[in-house]
């Protein structure tokens, strides 16, 4: 695929997922995908296979949240198979705060799948408003 399919795969995906669904994004995932989270917190580490990334990072995640979670992307810039989005995700927690975080996600597609996705966010705002992950 040329960097503009690798881009509007990931444009239609966000597309969803500024209105709460998640799915085209985890449909566009490789079974063998790994997910990093930058920064040094509980929630920081690599995630491998699609599996793990839905039980033990995005399960425990929405779990804290109350309503939907949302991440309205405003910038898209790809190069070969490199694709990085600016977003702005937006929801409350169950515990009334707010955790409005702002990322920058770097995905690696191969062969329209989405291969590696590396996550670059506030970590100050992860540790103030999130629960630690139990590992």
């Amino acid at each position: 695929m040329s960097a503009a399919d690798n881009k509007q795969l990931l444009e239609t995906a966000f597309a969803a997922w500024a209105t709460g669904d998640i799915r085209p994004l985890l449909a566009a995932m490789a079974d063998d995908v790994t997910w990093t989270v930058s920064g040094h917190n509980s929630w920081s580490g690599s995630f491998r296979g699609k599996d793990s990334v839905r039980r033990d990072l995005l399960g425990p995640l929405g779990a804290q949240f109350d309503g939907t979670y949302t991440s309205t992307a405003s910038r898209f810039v790809a190069e070969d198979d490199v694709v990085v989005v600016e977003t702005q995700g937006s929801v409350a927690t169950k515990t009334g705060q707010r955790y409005d975080n702002k990322y920058c996600f770097v995905f690696r597609v191969e062969e329209g799948r989405i291969r590696e996705i590396t996550e670059y966010m506030d970590t100050q705002l992860v540790a103030e408003v999130l629960s630690e992950l139990a590992r």
